[in-house]
């Protein structure tokens, strides 16, 4: 094992160099939150497939695969069709947009006071996203040291935060550039092949294993619309990723490699059933699904390659956890804490306040990082808390936001009632139906939808300069260009 560990340690103490590499980049707040607008296609492709790809998408894949077959990829396959939606529709436009956050979007398109609320509700679901990933340190730090659960925690969630705090969204691009490539290598060119060898190829898994689990609709119509609305959906509309869509350079940039992030999430979660379906011609009375990906890397690759395969499984879950706890951070301190103290600033534009803003960025990612690993340690069910995170993103967010992008009669009175009265039902029906059952993100959906037409049609419409402004901004030309402290050079 002296192999593997070398492997990991090397691959962790880069991922601390780039954080302190990215500390000397990060100047101003554009540069800090979003790495200055400036990522070329190659980038930002890759940090955007990182990001949607993590611990749930690569263990969570193998272990759907491993219980149901082929059909396990849609889990993941609905997240690359989510990206494919937001890159061909909505990214040039949210790219042009030149904000921060999704709240900062909402109170341009309805004219004000829509942010804190919003807030409130992206906020939680960052911050629950990023405890789920953490979580996920625990597993594989187990089969690599046999370490505690809470020491692993630790470990791996003080590395994310350290390089998180030290230069925000640069470090956070670099080290998902690294940890894409890891991926790429360590689970679609090494397991996945290897794992197919080893249960004697495609005809003898066919041979050993019953129909439904080569059916591509073997998990259920059911389960796959709720898919559909969760993750699709969800990859509309949350900040983590929004946040990633900021960085591009231009609206081609966006759009396009956008595109090839969604596809490659496709092929991905299509390997990633083909792994947990060959786990379980190799390994059939397993304890759980979920220790599918850790079993066959633990018994089945030689030396130096389980250590590579190990960090990309690594790689998958920091690379969600450092873009959901920036993301985290970055609302609580322009959604929330700076609407409260009453320090709001206009929107976009503007010239950054450079360092004492990267100062308060750089300490809100430390506490909540903080929180993120206390929060962890704490939470055993990760399923239940992504689920809540989910639920109320979708039955909250989705409705004013797409909106707000699609309908010019919606008014900030209907996005306010949307996101309460979707958020509160979503709680009200996870308490009365179960947290993990599909009907209250159907219904809140559905009422929050209700909310929105209803009252945005009873009350007086956005006015017009309003609209206009959201106009010039979605076109490219209300927001002053930013100056940031270093050229803007494009990065590739």
């Amino acid at each position: 094992m002296a192999v593997d560990y070398t492997v990991i340690v090397v691959y962790l103490a880069g991922m601390l160099a780039m954080g302190w590499w990215g500390m000397r980049r990060a100047k101003s707040k554009s540069e800090f939150l979003v790495a200055g607008r400036r990522l070329g296609p190659m980038m930002y492709s890759g940090t955007m497939a990182a990001i949607v790809l993590g611990g749930a998408s690569t263990i969570g894949g193998v272990g759907l695969g491993y219980q149901y077959g082929l059909s396990g990829a849609w889990m993941v396959f609905t997240i690359g069709l989510g990206l494919l939606a937001l890159s061909v529709f909505f990214s040039a436009r949210i790219a042009r947009l030149k904000v921060y956050t999704v709240s900062e979007m909402l109170d341009l398109r309805y004219g004000g006071r829509s942010g804190l609320i919003s807030g409130v509700v992206m906020w939680a679901y960052t911050l629950m996203l990023a405890v789920t990933s953490t979580i996920a340190y625990a597993t594989i730090f187990d089969v690599l040291f046999d370490m505690n659960r809470t020491i692993a925690i630790i470990l791996g969630g003080s590395i994310v935060v350290a390089y998180s705090t030290l230069g925000g969204m640069w470090s956070i691009t670099l080290t998902d550039m690294v940890q894409f490539v890891v991926k790429t290598i360590g689970v679609l060119l090494l397991l996945l092949p290897i794992a197919v060898i080893k249960a004697g190829g495609f005809s003898e898994m066919k041979a050993k294993l019953p129909t439904e689990y080569f059916d591509p609709l073997g998990i259920g119509g059911e389960t796959i619309f709720t898919y559909v609305l969760i993750y699709t959906f969800g990859m509309l509309i949350g900040q983590d990723i929004w946040q990633r869509v900021f960085t591009a350079r231009s609206d081609r940039v966006a759009r396009v490699g956008g595109t090839v992030a969604g596809t490659y999430c496709l092929v991905y979660a299509v390997a990633g059933a083909v792994i947990g379906t060959a786990a379980k011609v190799m390994y059939p009375k397993l304890p759980s699904a979920d220790a599918a990906f850790a079993t066959i890397v633990k018994d089945e690759l030689p030396i130096g390659v389980r250590g590579l395969v190990l960090a990309a499984a690594l790689a998958a879950v920091m690379s969600t956890s450092s873009g959901a706890l920036i993301a985290c951070a970055t609302v609580a301190n322009n959604d929330i804490w700076s609407r409260l103290r009453g320090a709001v600033r206009p929107s976009g534009g503007g010239k950054d306040e450079a360092h004492d803003e990267v100062k308060g960025n750089r300490l809100f990612i430390l506490i909540m990082g903080v929180a993120v690993i206390c929060i962890a340690i704490a939470l055993n069910n990760v399923v239940e808390a992504l689920t809540v995170a989910y639920n109320l993103l979708v039955a909250g967010l989705l409705v004013p936001i797409l909106g707000g992008l699609l309908w010019k009669r919606g008014t900030v009175a209907g996005a306010l009632a949307a996101v309460c009265v979707g958020g509160l039902a979503v709680i009200g029906l996870m308490w009365g139906y179960g947290i993990l059952a599909n009907e209250p993100v159907y219904y809140g959906l559905l009422l929050s939808l209700a909310a929105y037409v209803i009252v945005s049609l009873a009350t007086k419409p956005t006015d017009a300069a309003v609209l206009a402004a959201w106009r010039e901004r979605l076109a490219g030309r209300g927001a002053e260009a930013e100056t940031d402290a270093e050229p803007a050079t494009a990065t590739q």
